[in-house]
């Protein structure tokens, strides 16, 4: 396989909720003004990137696992996944606030959807002044205080609401009720799945006067009715990867990038690069790539020694 750093066609979905800050802040060609997501890296059904860079431009990153599974993926990661690509990577643009919903965990959803579950992460790119977020219960609850308060629509006043900022990090377990504020715009890292029940959509119509499903009775037994701690703390030394997240579906670390580091890693993963602030370049093989905020790149796992050069805020993931 011929390796470089491998950029897709960013995937834009329209959302009720969406806005334009994608194409403002991260120069998404978007085409409307309530564009909500850019999926940058998928192989969900129906929604799988195509690469637009290089050699193998116009290749699905489907094709590209099944001609190349330990080039791609890793050694390791292929081991445990076979030929699937087992995280999802977006952009999201909130100019209203998204519906109140939870992930099932991975036996509800193989059981249920025959799906990976919904572990995820957000890292905070823009927030507007007293943007917040909503993150799991005030107090340990019970399916029936929840089911008490959604049928009188005080569902929020048992929930958590949180006040953001730029850079700040949540990680939402499955089983998490949670819902992202108006005025954020989220780089968001998950298990490859598209299943979400949503709880409560505050009562919101379509252009057509139509409200949204709900999925009240598939979320029951997927919630987590304890208090959870979401908020992730983390340091920002320079020119390093400053732990972020550690679990068993994907490490999240936070590289302040000013200069340049060679990096040397394993071929048992990939690598993705989410550049959320600044710019760099990966030079790679008498090579150099420039990326600007919003981008995303896939390093492949056989991919194992590069220089990152520039002035960037840059989220680095990967799979242990």
């Amino acid at each position: 396989m011929k390796l470089y750093p491998l950029q897709f066609e960013p995937i834009l979905k329209e959302r009720i909720w969406g806005g334009e800050k994608l194409k403002t802040l991260l120069h998404k060609p978007i085409t409307s003004n309530i564009t909500g997501e850019s999926w940058e890296l998928s192989t969900v059904e129906g929604d799988v990137s195509i690469v637009a860079n290089g050699e193998w431009k116009g290749k699905s990153l489907t094709e590209l696992i099944n001609l190349f599974p330990d080039e791609i993926l890793g050694t390791a990661v292929h081991a445990r996944f076979e030929k699937q690509f087992p995280l999802l990577f977006k952009y999201l643009d909130a100019r209203e606030d998204l519906s109140i919903q939870v992930h099932p965990n991975d036996e509800l959803a193989k059981k249920r959807h025959n799906s990976f579950g919904k572990t995820e992460m957000w890292y905070i790119m823009q927030a507007d002044d007293n943007a917040r977020i909503i993150v799991g219960f005030k107090e340990n609850s019970n399916a029936d205080a929840y089911l008490e308060n959604l049928k009188n629509k005080t569902l929020l006043s048992i929930l958590d609401d949180v006040q953001v900022q730029s850079g700040d990090v949540f990680f939402l377990e499955t089983g998490t009720v949670h819902a992202i504020g108006a005025g954020l715009v989220v780089a968001e890292i998950q298990q490859t799945s598209d299943i979400t029940y949503r709880l409560y959509d505050f009562d919101r119509v379509d252009a057509n006067g139509n409200t949204r499903e709900l999925h009240v009775d598939l979320a029951l037994e997927a919630i987590n009715y304890n208090k959870v701690e979401t908020k992730k703390s983390y340091t920002n030394k320079s020119n390093q990867s400053n732990t972020v997240v550690d679990c068993p579906y994907f490490t999240t670390n936070y590289i302040p990038l000013d200069g340049a580091i060679s990096v040397s890693k394993s071929i048992e993963s990939f690598t993705v690069y989410m550049c959320v602030e600044g710019s760099f370049e990966i030079e790679y093989n008498n090579s150099k790539t420039q990326y600007i905020k919003g981008d995303t790149v896939l390093i492949p796992a056989a991919m194992n020694a590069f220089i990152l050069n520039g002035k960037a805020s840059i989220l680095e993931i990967y799979i242990s």
